[in-house]
């Protein structure tokens, strides 16, 4: 099939009609052969899928399919990623204010899950907002090791920062720097870095209409040199012996397979993992293909050094039409070399005696739990570093946890520490449910009866903690974020 101008969907099927241009269209074609009429298939608005990944810092998937007001079917290349149907709308749920879960598209999922993190590492997730790569990737360094979230562009790192904060994650840094700056600060200091590098997003055609706007070669060209620039910059703050993932949500073969092959040409100090032959039989299971060289030979002026690279036949693609989830790719590479880390250290101003003494008094009356790391302050707010780093200079948005704020002769905590703590830590929890809408009650800002010892409460949502109340003379005072309170529903 040959097409020009603009395709137009209602030639193949009698569906909702999504426009994708001629020169898409015709490399597609030469990729897929004759598969492309399926991929063409793929692109019905109707039949792209959505997925919500349980929080397991807070829960598990047994208990949130117990209580969960939906259908879900299971992510298979994720135990904690389910599909949910569109009318569930779990968005507009206490239980995600609670942090039970992040809404993320299927596929990238895959990303941190093939990743291999383990917890104590130090992981970079450089291009991470909103943050989906990076709540996952904290879930499974389970509390232990130091997580940096960074995000370029200010207004996506506030985001991010604040969906670190709603799924309870203590041992992470939000950054909002560019790569070759926070090269310069942490050359060859971490174990595992991420890059879902900023791409054309041709896999994401079907669900952002501005993906397919801006289209165009120049764009996917100008996509090629900046991630080509990013990689660059995150090999020098990889350890020896450390990993480097590598992932896109576009189809063209310039940001994917030849993105993976220029970088061996330029760092031969790495090569690339059986990331695909790891899987086994699952890769076919679940619908994943082994990246192909081949599709070196479409990208116009390929160096020829990278037309000789072996091994790209163990990266992975993704494709819509065969799987329940968008388009994607996947490379990781390794640093030669026995493991080695640097040592960097920043130097954190110790609290003075009586703001120790305003938090400790209230870490006693409230918290059953002690808070390891070093406490830094900013201003009048306290955090808890999980590592000392050499941060002075940088944009931080999150230098750790967030435990609250320093007043008049008090110490006010803060929401962050309420959605990081279990009730078990806390020296009053106080338990709402889903029905009759306590919870609901909760996150509109209203009083609720409490009895007991007043003071700070915890409250929590079926469990998992969903932030502050302070309890006097049997009502429970409203402290949910007033920015944060679910209005309307």
């Amino acid at each position: 099939m040959r097409y020009a101008g603009i395709i137009e969907m209602t030639e193949i099927q009698n569906q909702q009609s999504i426009k994708l241009p001629a020169e898409f269209c015709r490399r597609m074609e030469k990729m897929l052969g004759e598969d492309f009429p399926s991929f063409l298939k793929a692109f019905d608005r109707e039949d792209s899928f959505r997925a919500l990944r349980v929080n397991t810092l807070k829960t598990d998937p047994e208990r949130l399919k117990e209580i969960y007001q939906g259908s879900l079917e299971r992510v298979p290349w994720t135990e904690n990623g389910f599909y949910y149907e569109e009318k569930d709308r779990p968005g507009k749920n206490p239980l995600h204010e609670a942090g039970f879960y992040y809404i993320q598209e299927p596929s990238a999922m895959a990303v941190a899950a093939l990743s291999g993190t383990e917890p104590g590492e130090r992981v970079l997730d450089l291009c991470a907002a909103p943050g989906g790569k990076s709540t996952q990737l904290a879930c499974m360094l389970k509390g232990e090791g130091l997580l940096v979230a960074n995000e370029i562009h200010p207004a996506r790192a506030r985001i991010l920062s604040q969906n670190i904060e709603r799924m309870g994650i203590g041992n992470a840094i939000v950054t909002n720097e560019a790569p070759e700056t926070l090269a310069e600060r942490f050359p060859a200091f971490f174990d595992r870095i991420i890059v879902d590098a900023p791409c054309s997003g041709e896999g994401m055609f079907r669900k952002e209409e501005q993906a397919l706007a801006c289209w165009s070669r120049e764009n996917i060209d100008l996509c090629a040199a900046r991630q080509a620039e990013i990689l660059d910059r995150a090999a020098g703050m990889l350890t020896d012996g450390g990993v480097l993932v590598y992932s896109t949500c576009t189809f063209a073969p310039e940001e994917d397979e030849g993105a993976a092959a220029s970088f061996l040409v330029r760092h031969p100090d790495f090569e690339i993992l059986p990331l695909a032959s790891s899987l086994g039989e699952k890769l076919s299971l679940w619908g994943f293909e082994r990246g192909n060289p081949a599709f070196l030979d479409l990208i116009e002026g390929a160096d020829p050094a990278a037309l000789k690279v072996r091994g790209l036949e163990e990266t992975i693609r993704l494709w819509p039409h065969r799987l329940k989830g968008e388009g994607h790719f996947m490379a990781a590479f390794v640093r030669k070399g026995r493991k080695f880390r640097a040592r960097l250290s920043g130097k954190a101003k110790p609290l003075d005696q009586a703001s120790r003494r305003l938090f400790m008094d209230f870490a006693g009356e409230a918290l059953k739990t002690d808070l390891s790391g070093t406490f830094i302050t900013f201003g009048q707010e306290l955090y808890l570093e999980p590592e000392p780093l050499p941060l002075k200079g940088l944009r931080v948005l999150r230098p750790g946890l967030h435990l609250g704020t320093f007043k008049k002769n008090r110490f006010e905590p803060s929401h962050a520490l309420a959605l990081f703590l279990s009730p078990e830590k806390a020296a009053r929890a106080l338990d709402l449910s889903l029905s009759p809408g306590e919870a609901l009650s909760y996150m509109r800002g209203e009083s609720l009866p409490c009895q007991g010892r007043k003071g700070w409460t915890l409250v929590c949502v079926e469990g998992c903690s969903a932030g502050w109340g302070k309890a006097a003379g049997g009502i429970l005072k409203n402290h949910y974020p007033r920015g944060l309170r679910l209005t309307g529903i």
